[in-house]
């Protein structure tokens, strides 16, 4: 509720009314003292804790920066150099965005604290000084009234003109110091409606013009996010892989395959099985060797008939003994019955191939392939985790004896029952990594790594497709045959989730592997993968085109900038230059501005925040930049419902200086391997855009009829930017897509 007015006549009058009035008025500005005081106290705590977190940060960008990744191996993938780059642009984000912040800190003393206390200080400190100096002559005044009624009627004339002079002139001076007071009260209740919200509004703006920022690094950020994301997607595909081949190559290397000397004997056993407690009894059948021996059941595997010179073996792993022992039972069906009574198992890794001719390519495998193919595109191309699911071992052991056996080749049904999808894609990956060479055979497979570590990316190219010509016939007719079913399949991956590089990651270490195992070839299988990757996104040139020289890798042909391998990086945007404003360009007078710049030049940000990245942050920038691509036009923002009505014509204004802007590439970023999205320009000082501007304007003119107020929609979004690809909208639509 307001208070009632105070009137300068009322100041000679000085009714009981008058001081109740001029009471209220104390009472309001005594509060308003108390807020003030403690709005600043609450002002400084946000921007220490503000300074403090931004130093927090700054510290934790420093530790990301000084990290360096050291990984195994010789080469690094294009991948694992996109992640053992990521630290440092992590850090590099986080430091400009933290730069910017320090910036609104240094600030916002000026911006909100010192504001505040000037008008506490000049205009409520001046007011109690006032309010003093009233008391004083008020208390003078009435002690004078007291004295001059006091006077005795006998007193002299002289005595008594002098004693009212004396009182006319006390008088004077009251009214004088209640003028004076009330006119001040009046000023700071007037002035406090905007001297003490201007500079809130202007600590707000820089908050809001930081958030703003932060934004636009984010949209900056997120094409850096999705290829890193790839990239570690990628390079844990390619670990899983490798690890189990290290797993497998480490078992070997703890449990060497034994081979038994000359003159080693059996030892005959006499055996029970407890299958409730999983025990074997062994009792030797001549009582003078050995003694006997109870053991635990672990597992039980068939053995395979070509590593044992002896009939009708399976081995037994035990608890109690480290190597597995090997059992000869008397006939097929008693060990068959040893088998089922202890849950035995066929051996994984067991080939169903008998000889050395059948594990050559020949025209049986063709067909088995051949077929393998046809089921799989026809009924399991759209299946999730085609490839990367595994079928039954059994099955797959019966379908490829039954395939391969020497009677009756290639007489198998694949649309029986038994016959899934996964059943199927395993048998084919077991069939070709069972062949005695894999496809790529030993000897490319130094070459075809060494093409895949290259730098330049048209040199891995020409590499891979010089060398697939020097495979042998059969071999490039069933590689170009896998790669083409590939292709397919991946052209399928919006449902069954098989992209290039996961189809590369699994069929990698199945088309190539090193002739001696070792952990350095182990460390190789993602270059396999990457191998596999190219023949897959390049099949059509790699098979169809025959290089000009077979024995040399083709040189690639000149380009204006050579595409070479590079780490991705943050997209960086022109340095934002804002003019330095203090909370002087809000205030207003009479209507006057007091700032020296005419309301149409001044800068639509209030805070001197400099868009630039800090000296000790270089941005890491690729070697060989792409050519820069065209500046995008920023599509029209939202209007007020109060918009003046040349607002059309100020959005085609926009437009227009923006297209003009693109023709000449000016501030054209980029992002490494993707398109970026693209700076926008600012438009220049005086022009309608920060006239009339709805939210970031300094100076405005106040609307016939009502308050201002709030639109009822939603701020503007942030500037949005498209690639290049992207249809540009056009600057009628008073919305962007985001």
């Amino acid at each position: 509720m307001g208070h009632p007015p105070l009137e300068f006549s009322d100041c000679y009058l000085d009714s009981p009314d008058f001081r109740e009035t001029l009471k209220s008025y104390e009472v309001e500005l005594e509060r308003t003292s108390k807020f003030l005081k403690e709005l600043i106290k609450d002002g400084n705590s946000v921007i220490t804790a503000i300074r403090g977190y931004s130093l927090a940060i700054q510290k934790f960008s420093q530790t990301l920066g000084m990290f360096q990744f050291d990984v195994i191996g010789e080469s690094l993938t294009d991948d694992e150099i996109n992640i053992a780059q990521s630290f440092q642009e992590f850090a590099g984000l986080l430091q400009e965005v933290e730069h910017d912040r320090m910036m609104l800190v240094q600030n916002a003393s000026d911006l909100l604290i010192k504001p505040l206390e000037k008008f506490r200080k000049e205009q409520i400190g001046v007011t109690k000084e006032k309010k003093k100096r009233f008391e004083k002559d008020s208390e003078k005044y009435l002690s004078q009234i007291d004295k001059h009624l006091n006077l005795s009627a006998k007193k002299k004339d002289s005595q008594l003109q002098e004693a009212d002079d004396l009182l006319d002139k006390e008088r004077v001076n009251f009214c004088e110091s209640s003028v004076d007071y009330v006119y001040q009260i009046h000023q700071v209740q007037d002035r406090k409606k905007f001297d003490v919200v201007e500079p809130v509004l202007a600590f707000l703006h820089s908050v809001l013009t930081l958030n703003n920022l932060t934004v636009e690094m984010t949209q900056d950020f997120m094409p850096y996010k999705q290829e890193l994301q790839l990239s570690l997607q990628h390079t844990r595909n390619h670990y899983e892989s490798t690890r189990e081949e290290m797993e497998e190559l480490m078992k070997r290397m703890k449990r060497p395959t034994q081979i038994r000397a000359l003159g080693v004997s059996w030892v005959k056993y006499y055996c029970k099985y407890y299958k409730e407690g999983r025990q074997l009894l062994m009792v030797p059948c001549e009582q003078k060797t050995t003694a006997k021996q109870q053991l635990t059941l672990k597992s039980c595997i068939r053995r395979k008939t070509e590593s044992i010179d002896k009939r009708f073996c399976f081995d037994v792993e035990t608890i109690e003994r480290y190597t597995p022992v090997t059992f000869q039972a008397l006939t097929e069906g008693d060990r068959k019955l040893w088998m089922e009574a202890m849950d035995g198992k066929e051996p994984i890794y067991n080939s169903p191939i008998h000889n050395q001719a059948e594990m050559e390519l020949n025209e049986t495998g063709f067909k088995f392939v051949r077929k393998c193919i046809n089921h799989i595109e026809t009924k399991g191309i759209s299946q999730e985790g085609v490839y990367r699911t595994v079928g039954s071992n059994i099955q797959v052991q019966k379908l490829l004896n039954a395939f391969f056996d020497p009677t009756h080749p290639g007489d198998v049904d694949f649309h029986s029952n038994e016959m899934d999808v996964k059943t199927i894609t395993s048998a084919l990956k077991f069939y070709l990594r069972s062949l005695s060479e894999p496809l790529m055979t030993y000897s490319l497979h130094r070459d075809l790594i060494c093409a895949a570590k290259s730098d330049n990316l048209d040199t891995r190219l020409s590499e891979i497709h010089s060398l697939s010509y020097k495979l042998p016939e059969k071999n490039r007719e069933m590689v170009e045959m896998l790669i083409k079913h590939l292709i397919n399949v991946c052209s399928h991956s919006d449902e069954n989730r098989m992209t290039p590089s996961n189809m590369a990651v699994i069929f990698g270490p199945t088309l190539m592997r090193a002739q001696e195992e070792t952990v350095a070839a182990m460390l190789d299988i993602k270059f396999q993968n990457i191998v596999v990757e190219i023949l897959i996104e390049n099949c059509k040139k790699i098979f169809s085109d025959v290089p000009e020289d077979s024995t040399a890798a083709p040189v690639p042909p000149p380009r204006i900038t050579p595409r070479k391998r590079q780490p991705i990086t943050i997209s960086k945007r022109p340095p934002r230059v804002f003019q330095a404003l203090s909370h002087d360009h809000f205030h207003t007078e009479n209507g006057q501005s007091d700032s020296p710049i005419a309301a149409a030049e001044v800068s639509t940000n209030p805070v001197p925040l400099q868009r630039s990245r800090p000296l000790g942050c270089a941005p890491q920038l690729p070697k060989d930049p792409p050519p820069r691509l065209a500046l995008m036009p920023r599509p029209g923002s939202r209007q007020d419902k109060h918009s003046e009505p040349n607002a059309g014509r100020i959005d085609d204004t926009i437009q227009r200086s923006d297209s003009s802007a693109a023709a000449h590439g000016e501030s054209g970023v980029y992002v490494s391997r993707v398109p970026s999205f693209q700076g926008r320009k600012v438009p220049p000082k005086g022009t309608p855009a920060n006239r009339e501007a709805d939210c970031d304007g300094l100076t405005r003119t106040r609307s016939a009829g009502g308050p201002i107020c709030r639109p009822p929609v939603r701020p503007p979004e942030p500037p949005s930017r498209f690639p290049a690809s992207l249809k540009i909208p056009s600057a009628a639509s008073s919305e962007a897509p985001s």
